[in-house]
């Protein structure tokens, strides 16, 4: 290790951050708030298609560089690359997997959804299996995964990452960051998420790649990253442990089904089961895939953004083992005082290994580069997250309040309820502080794995199985949600140990991992769900047009249509939401209310209204399934190609 360590010297000086950094740095940001701005004036943002589906006009590439920035959040640079550093390889997994369920989201999950005309989830349970109370459930609980795992763990992530390289105050960057990322996504709608996301794509990508290639050069490529790894260790250690050891399965994914740290059942299974609720029924992935202009560019999206979550394998899995490996003392620290004079947490400094190799390995320029990537990751990630929380806060929760809000106030309250996020994502910085002392990575994961099981089993089962029925789900998601918060009571009250501490925990925590858990709760919701359904009265087969995989192609007729039209917000002439707003023309406005007007996706020119025939008629347009034979082969060819490749991914470093 002494060989090692002197050999490295030369590279765990800090880098200076110059005047270059801070150039790119400011540019970054006008650069990104002119893209949002510019697409926000693209957009259709004065109606609920246009600003929460970007009208349905998106193409294929956009869609797939927003599915994988909207994931590629702060908190995978931070949270997965501290995981690989802790366990190697097998963090990887998690990405690998998510290829094959985009691939799922496109050919089964989304052709059913379109078909039903939803905007979100919670809208199509409630198609799906009538009343309110699941709708109202579901879009609840997504509101409380998106600030206790998503929003907290990407500001905290992200804001420890500008802290370390920049020095600037955790609260100053947070708000920086929360307010060009508000604007954004307050401003221009899903339009503008999703542009602003392909940008920052390009930035994160082409940034990583250099980081990553620098980190590989200075540890002697894929060889030496093998060798100095495994003798990544630490100068004080805590006595008769062997906490400070790199695992001697660091370089297989696939491990031991007790006694690994990532059972390879739980990877295939478990996983399995939070993946499709991440990618397949969360509102933040979905919604992208519904705003293309058809299926095909649903699909074509769904390969792109595929292929695009397995980078993350080698640039971000990759680079945080290479940070142990160079710099054991600091990242790979097991004694609690040694941690806590390095990255001030007593448990873990694992979390630190990306930042760490930025401020010492990137020169000046570069490393403000990879400052933008960091932001791009927040507030791709963030504008995704408000963008889908104000979705479902409207449609699904205002909607339920105010019954006859009109399209003006509906655009309104989505704008403000952004802002309130905002407000509480500020306050909550602190907690999450005080909370992630270990892994963030595994935090996301073992809170994930309390609650989202049960979603899952529930649009599993609602997509396929038509006998299942509203008491069924409803009484399935109560109790797989019992029996998830009691694990997460357990795992709250019962810390994992420390370094050399016993492991005093009940056995029903420290013997069942929670990629085990995942599908136990799995099971026990899809069970209590199928026996209640059965026992209680069937939904009527005409009932479930267009609403399961089997009823999907089902023909749609005029009562069927009118039914539609009816509970789509302000569609009759009653309530036409922005056309019944009295506007004198534009030019006689103060440029006060012209801001407020752009600002809230208020049109200041009369707009046509369109008669009953012509919206059933775009209605048939927006929920039609029809594909184009030679696009309809050419994105199953291309999926094929996706699984194939990640497949073999795993197999080679299985």
């Amino acid at each position: 290790m002494e060989n090692i360590t002197g050999s490295l010297s030369d590279v765990t000086q800090p880098a200076k951050f110059g005047i270059p950094d801070v150039i790119v740095v400011v540019a970054y940001f006008f650069f990104v708030l002119g893209v949002g701005i510019w697409s926000s004036f693209r957009s259709t943002r004065g109606t609920v298609g246009g600003y929460f589906l970007a009208g349905r006009s998106m193409t294929w590439w956009p869609i797939g560089a927003s599915l994988m920035s909207s994931n590629v959040g702060s908190s995978l640079f931070v949270g997965m690359a501290g995981s690989g550093a802790a366990g190697g390889l097998a963090v990887g997994v998690f990405e690998l997997n998510a290829c094959w369920l985009l691939v799922a989201l496109g050919w089964i999950f989304v052709p059913v959804y379109i078909a039903s005309g939803v905007v979100t989830m919670p809208e199509y349970l409630k198609k799906r299996f009538g009343g309110n109370r699941i709708r109202i459930y579901i879009s609840v609980l997504s509101l409380f995964l998106y600030i206790f795992t998503k929003i907290s763990t990407d500001i905290y992530s992200g804001a420890i990452f500008i802290q370390v390289s920049m020095g600037w105050n955790i609260y100053v960057s947070t708000v920086l960051l929360l307010f060009v990322t508000a604007v954004c996504t307050v401003a221009g709608g899903l339009k503008a998420v999703i542009y602003t996301d392909t940008l920052q794509t390009v930035i994160m990508v082409v940034g990583a790649f250099v980081l990553m290639f620098i980190s590989f050069e200075k540890i002697g490529w894929y060889p030496g990253l093998e060798q100095k790894y495994m003798e990544a260790i630490p100068q004080i250690i805590v006595p008769n442990t062997t906490c400070h050891l790199p695992r001697a399965d660091s370089f297989h994914m696939l491990r031991h089904p007790i006694t690994g740290d990532l059972p390879w059942p739980g990877l295939i299974f478990g996983l399995t089961v939070l993946s499709t609720w991440v990618w397949c029924s969360d509102q933040i992935i979905v919604q992208r895939a519904l705003a293309a202009k058809n299926l095909s560019h649903a699909k074509g999206g769904s390969i792109v953004g595929g292929y695009l979550k397995i980078l993350p394998v080698f640039f971000v899995v990759m680079p945080g083992m290479i940070s142990r490996a160079l710099y054991p003392d600091e990242i790979g620290c097991v004694d609690p005082k040694e941690c806590l004079k390095y990255c001030g947490i007593e448990k873990s400094c694992m979390n630190t290994a990306y930042p760490k190799l930025v401020i010492t390995l990137l020169p000046v320029g570069l490393k403000g580069l990879m400052i933008a990537v960091i932001m791009a990751a927040v507030m791709s990630s963030l504008t995704s997250i408000f963008n889908s929380a104000s979705t479902i806060f409207t449609l699904d929760v205002w909607l339920r309040i105010r019954r006859n809000a009109k399209e003006q106030e509906l655009m309104i309250v989505g704008r403000i309820f952004i802002l309130i996020l905002v407000f509480i994502s500020i306050l909550w910085i602190p907690i999450i502080q005080a909370a992630s002392s270990g892994l963030l990575f595994d935090y996301v994961q073992n809170f994930s794995s309390y609650l989202s099981p049960p979603i899952t089993a529930i649009f599993v089962l609602a997509i396929f199985i038509k006998r299942v029925n509203e008491p069924g789900a409803f009484w399935g998601l109560i109790i797989g949600l019992v029996v998830g918060l009691i694990r997460m009571v357990m795992d709250f009250v019962y810390r994992v140990p420390s370094c050399g501490e016993e492991d005093t925990r009940p056995s029903v925590l420290k013997d069942i991992h929670y990629l085990y858990f995942a599908v136990i709760l799995f099971a026990i919701t899809a069970l209590a769900c199928i026996v209640i359904s059965l026992l209680t009265t069937k939904i009527p087969d005409h009932n479930l047009a267009r609403l399961t995989w089997w009823t999907r192609n089902s023909p749609i007729d005029k009562s069927y249509l009118d039914n539609e039209l009816q509970q789509i917000p302000n569609s009759n002439e009653k309530s036409t939401g922005i056309q019944d707003v009295l506007i004198k023309p534009a030019s006689s406005h103060s440029w006060w209310k012209k801001l407020y007007f752009w600002f809230c996706g208020i049109s200041t020119h009369p707009e046509v209204k369109l008669s009953h025939e012509e919206q059933m008629k775009l209605h048939r347009k927006l929920t039609s399934i029809e594909e184009k034979p030679f696009w309809k082969h050419f994105c199953s060819i291309n999926a094929v190609i996706l699984v194939a490749v990640s497949g073999f991914i795993w197999g080679y470093f299985g």
